[in-house]
């Protein structure tokens, strides 16, 4: 018997198979491309799409930048602007708090930018980072089309189509005005107010500009609807009912 060929066959008898260890231990130490990160990354990136979405179309944050509208809103809130408010119909009514763009009407031309800082500070606006746009103002709707207003009556009252408003909201210890005006609101804007009166820039600074001080109603970008920010200021920006006993005008809105 030829055993040294038995020796051979033996020896061709495998050893332990290592490579399917290597291989396991390979495999749940290794890392995909991207990993944990990318797919972090994606979500991150598809929840800002969203918001941006959101605040473009619907609900925007508006960070309240001054205290022209104290003591209803004050500086460092966040506002939540309604954009759908007025785009079924509905119109700007006597009492709602707009935001809209004064170009055209509060400043004559918008604020020269660089491109990409204009981009990169109109997504930062439409999260309520920072302050939006120097065209874009926050007021209380006083006027609408076809109004008479009147500044002021014996008691120093703001008159809207011969009825005095009681304007419960003001800051305390401002009068209505301190600048007598007599106007009629053309049709298709509104006469805009601060509820600050002695700290806010509104129509009656601009009595004497290009459209008189009104604001176009195309011109308004939403009804602030709620103070989202801070916590502690949550609240609901419900209509007032100064103006429930003022009498309509021709194409106005009670």
């Amino acid at each position: 018997m030829d055993t040294e060929a038995q020796h051979k066959e033996r020896d061709r008898s495998p050893g332990p198979d290592t490579s399917e260890g290597e291989r396991s231990r390979s495999v749940r130490f290794a890392v995909p491309a991207g990993g944990p990160w990318r797919k972090a990354g994606l979500l991150a990136l598809a929840c800002l799409v969203f918001v941006l979405l959101l605040s473009t179309w619907v609900m925007q944050p508006f960070l309240i930048p001054s205290g022209s509208m104290e003591p209803t809103l004050q500086v460092g809130d966040r506002v939540l602007v309604d954009k759908l408010a007025y785009r079924f119909g509905d119109l700007p009514r006597r009492g709602d708090v707009v935001v809209f763009d004064g170009t055209g009407s509060f400043v004559q031309e918008a604020p020269a930018q660089n491109p990409v800082t204009r981009v990169v500070r109109g997504a930062a606006a439409a999260l309520g980072l920072v302050a939006p746009a120097g065209a874009d103002y926050v007021k209380r709707v006083v006027g609408v089309g076809g109004d008479h207003v009147v500044c002021c009556d014996r008691r120093g009252r703001i008159q809207v189509n011969g009825r005095p408003v009681d304007e419960g909201y003001l800051y305390p210890g401002n009068p209505p005005s301190q600048v007598p005006f007599d106007i009629v609101v053309p049709a298709g804007t509104l006469w805009v107010m601060g509820d600050h009166r002695s700290r806010s820039s509104d129509s009656r600074d601009h009595l004497g500009d290009p459209g008189g001080g009104m604001v176009p109603v195309e011109q308004v970008i939403g009804r602030a609807g709620w103070i989202g920010w801070p916590f502690g200021r949550w609240s609901s920006l419900g209509r007032t009912g100064a103006f429930d006993g003022v009498p309509a005008a021709g194409g106005s809105h009670g």
